[in-house]
């Protein structure tokens, strides 16, 4: 009866995926796993060949989603057979349609590698059900806090998911993820050194360090590699970067992680491992984890460091980013936040501060919209320093939303944003945004705000362009 169930599941799920492909090649990475896990609940079990020491799961608050493509274009590039959910589709649905379009006929899962981007709330449920042996932890940190609460609750979330035996790989810069060597019997650690772009926050009036996860004691670090993430120790117990579990919760001084990116050079794209030069496309402190992330994965299964950089040098970014639109004479640089997530909207305004040309600042924060009741707050843009930006040649600030404008423009006075400078809109309003923009002269204006109101925003300048050269074109006939 159980096979009956699971070959129902199978064959629905298979039909349902194909159905939406043909709507659209993007559709359909939640549906048809939903309608498999209605028939099955258990789904995830019942695939054959579907061995879990071959089997690898990517999580964390920021960077799962490129250390996993950066991952399977590794492996790919290894002439490896990997099955990957590429399209982000994290949840406990998405994970069943990576695995359906893969199955064959039989529900049998031939590949010599399956790496799964997992979102960290879920990964409990999953796990369950698909015992991985090999799990990377990139950070745990704050995000989405109507949804996850604070870092604790993540934490917690993912070490439900760890066995003793688990193969963990851990950023050795931040401190909760770093921390859960001590429930394994075997942890691999990656990192960075400080570099050029590395900061303090000895003079901001905003900082907040975070508790040690060892001992609760207020953790110092002496430098931040991206907000929150870099060389730290905690005067209480002793707990520290410079430090590798022994895997009893013990720690031995004076290590240093397994695969530390040293020698990075953002102007040459290039960083160091072991005296082993490596190339990175996207030179920016936030994607050199999840390359070092990637790297140490990879090598841990045997790829050589020959081939790592090979993928390195072909691997093309998911899209939405980091991307351009051309409109009016000028280019929006759209660089992708997770709202409520301050490390990644600082990674963002540190590759804007890192811009010395004069720019123009488009900043977009907005309602929270996930489930009901719906809030505005916008204490994470206060986890932010904003004043490398300010201090790096912003002719005009543009903040825009329908409902927290002004709470914006307040956080840029803040850190010392000139009144005169900033425009306030009170509005989504595509055209109203772009009018107002082209009051400013300025070639280059970069944007920070959510996914859906930038791909809103480039879908009306992609029509109206379309519009305007209709318009054109029937003018000269």
């Amino acid at each position: 009866m159980q096979r009956f169930r699971f070959y129902c599941a199978l064959y629905l799920g298979k039909l349902a995926s194909f159905a939406c492909r043909l709507v659209s090649r993007s559709r359909g990475t939640n549906l048809p796993g939903a309608i498999a896990l209605k028939i099955d609940p258990q789904l995830l079990r019942h695939f054959g060949e579907l061995d879990p020491d071959k089997v690898v799961f990517i999580t964390g608050t920021n960077g799962k989603s490129t250390t996993t493509n950066l991952l399977a274009h590794i492996f790919r590039t290894a002439g490896l057979n990997t099955v990957a959910n590429l399209e982000g589709a994290n949840l406990l649905a998405g994970v069943a349609v990576t695995l359906l379009r893969n199955a064959d006929l039989a529900g049998n899962l031939r590949a010599d590698y399956v790496l799964l981007e997992t979102d960290e709330r879920f990964l409990p449920l999953i796990h369950a059900q698909l015992p991985a042996r090999h799990l990377c932890v990139t950070n745990i940190q704050k995000d989405q806090v109507q949804r996850n609460g604070e870092p604790d609750i993540i934490y917690r979330k993912i070490r439900e998911a760890i066995d003793r035996d688990t193969t963990l790989y851990l950023n050795n810069d931040e401190p909760n993820a770093k921390s859960l060597a001590r429930f394994v019997d075997h942890a691999v650690f990656y990192g960075v050194a400080p570099h050029e772009k590395s900061f303090h926050k000895d003079d901001d009036p905003y900082a907040v360090t975070m508790p040690c996860p060892i001992c609760s004691a207020p953790l110092r670090f002496s430098a931040y590699n991206i907000d929150n993430i870099g060389p730290f120790s905690c005067p209480g117990c002793g707990f520290s970067s410079a430090s590798a579990a022994d895997g009893k919760g013990k720690e031995k001084d004076g290590c240093v992680p397994d695969y530390l990116a040293e020698a990075v050079d953002f102007a040459k794209n290039s960083f160091r491992v072991s005296g082993v030069g490596y190339s990175f496309r996207y030179a920016t402190p936030y994607f050199l984890y999840c390359y070092i992330a990637a790297l140490a994965v990879a090598r841990e299964f045997g790829v050589d460091g020959a081939t790592v950089e090979r993928a390195f040098q072909s691997f093309v970014n998911v899209g939405g980013r980091m991307e351009d639109i051309q409109v009016g004479g000028k280019t929006i640089h759209y660089l992708r936040m997770k709202q409520e997530n301050p490390e990644t909207v600082q990674s963002a305004l540190n590759v804007i501060a890192a811009d010395p040309r004069q720019k123009i600042f488009l900043l977009g924060l907005d309602e929270l919209v996930d489930f009901h009741p719906h809030y505005t707050n916008t204490f994470y843009a206060y986890d932010c320093d904003f004043r490398g930006l300010i201090a790096s040649g912003v002719s005009r600030y543009i903040c825009f939303s329908g409902t927290v404008a002004y709470d914006a423009a307040l956080r840029l006075r803040y850190d010392g944003a000139p009144a005169e400078q900033i425009s306030v809109l009170p509005t989504n309003d595509n055209a109203a945004i772009l009018a107002e923009l082209a009051h400013y002269a300025g070639e280059e204006v970069y944007l920070i705000t959510w996914l859906k109101k930038y791909e809103s925003l480039a879908a009306y300048v992609k029509k109206h362009a379309a519009m305007t050269a209709v318009a054109k074109g029937g003018a000269t006939q």
